[in-house]
């Protein structure tokens, strides 16, 4: 890392860790919150979306070419913002670097954008005993415990028995192909489960751990995560 990445990285982290202030642009933040006005209004929200996947769609479509034709196994996902600009760096931050600055505000960005009905239980998507260890980190479960907290409603478990490649390299088909049978529920879980998550990219894992809930004895699931990557962008 050059003296330029170290620097701008630093700022990344300066902001973040200053309450009070907006954790995009160092403005004071409203009150209460890690934002102001200006920076909310401009964030990158996922306006149109697919109702099943929350992939962006055109104005007035409420489902996309993808979920028309071969549909998951969730019913719908509540994904607000669009994983660019600000989001990006800050799923970052939270992803590899752990923040809990980073963390608290996409978990209060999400509330702003909390999906159309309540489910019985809230889920984090599960990772491999071996990925776990090498990550000592699982944002997914990290969401999940503080809307939990929030909101008052319980969570449940699964567990990942396949340790599969990284999805990173992959397309749709070979993402599904490669999470096929990777989650178990030990116990039947709730009717209606939501699946939290920090980004949702093609939809495969969420699809794979529905199908796993779907077969233990659920009856619907649904995801909830902080942002959307559009299909075929970064």
């Amino acid at each position: 890392m050059n003296v330029k990445q170290w620097l701008q990285r630093g700022g990344h982290w300066l902001k973040q860790a200053m309450p009070g202030y907006c954790a995009f642009c160092l403005a004071p933040a409203l009150a209460g919150r890690g934002w102001c006005t200006a920076c909310l209004v401009g964030l990158p929200w996922n306006l149109h979306a697919c109702r099943q996947c929350g992939d962006p769609v055109s104005h007035g479509a409420s489902l996309c070419g993808h979920c028309l034709i071969d549909p998951p196994a969730f019913s719908t996902t509540q994904a607000g913002l669009l994983y660019q600009g600000p989001i990006k760096e800050l799923v970052h931050d939270f992803k590899f670097h752990a923040s809990p600055r980073a963390g608290t505000l996409l978990a209060e960005l999400m509330v702003l954008t909390p999906p159309p009905t309540q489910a019985d239980a809230l889920l984090s998507v599960p990772m491999h005993p071996a990925h776990a260890r090498a990550r000592g980190f699982n944002q997914s479960q990290w969401l999940a415990e503080r809307l939990s907290r929030q909101l008052g409603v319980p969570l449940v478990s699964a567990r990942r028995v396949k340790d599969s490649p990284s999805q990173r390299t992959l397309n749709r088909r070979q993402r599904v192909a490669n999470l096929a049978g990777a989650f178990v529920f030990e116990s039947p879980p709730p009717a209606h489960l939501l699946i939290i998550d920090d980004v949702v990219t093609t939809g495969s894992t969420g699809h794979a751990l529905a199908r796993a809930a779907l077969d233990a004895g659920a009856e619907r699931v649904d995801i909830w995560a902080t942002a959307r990557t559009p299909l075929g962008k970064d």
